[in-house]
């Protein structure tokens, strides 16, 4: 098994924003299509998509989200301080 991850973020200020989101990815909205929409970050470019990465990159709170998740599988609500992160594993 590969210790590099990839997946994809939106990032939002407000928790109300984040979950007002996460809802439109449960009713099939097309999450790469959210981000580039709604993301803080640089990634929004790239319909969220944050690369390969491995552990001890990323902030705590998120790695654990992300390398938790299955590939295809969104989290749910991740605060770190940068603000609401709504995760995507690619792969």
């Amino acid at each position: 098994m590969s210790n590099e991850i990839r997946c994809a973020h939106i990032l939002v200020e407000k928790e109300s924003l984040a979950k007002e989101i996460l809802e439109k990815i449960k009713k099939g909205e097309a999450f790469s299509k959210l981000a580039e929409q709604y993301s803080m970050d640089g990634s929004r470019r790239r319909g969220g998509d944050l690369g390969f990465f491995r552990k001890g990159v990323m902030v705590k709170p998120f790695e654990d989200a992300a390398f938790a998740l299955q590939k295809g599988e969104v989290s749910g609500l991740v605060k770190t301080q940068f603000g609401y992160h709504i995760i995507k594993r690619l792969e």
